[in-house]
């Protein structure tokens, strides 16, 4: 995996109290950018299942597109 460094700035202050609890800085930020992704991405499809249901609305059985969210949950 590539990878690229990113900068930031914060208060002396704030590091300094990192230091003294041993965070390690760069897997906190990793492991929060991450899950950050992912909950934006989550809330793309979210808003995406919430149009194609508005438009599919009484055309398909609600039972049907539970058993394709199933199948297609098992396959991931």
């Amino acid at each position: 995996m590539v990878s690229v460094v990113i900068s930031i700035r914060i208060p002396k202050e704030l590091k300094e109290k990192l230091e003294e609890l041993d965070v390690n800085v760069s897997e906190v930020v990793r492991e929060f950018l991450k899950e950050y992704v992912e909950e934006i991405e989550l809330r793309g499809l979210e808003e995406k299942l919430r149009r194609l249901r508005l438009h599919l609305s009484g055309k398909i059985d609600p039972a049907t597109v539970a058993r394709l969210v199933r199948e297609d949950r098992v396959r991931k």
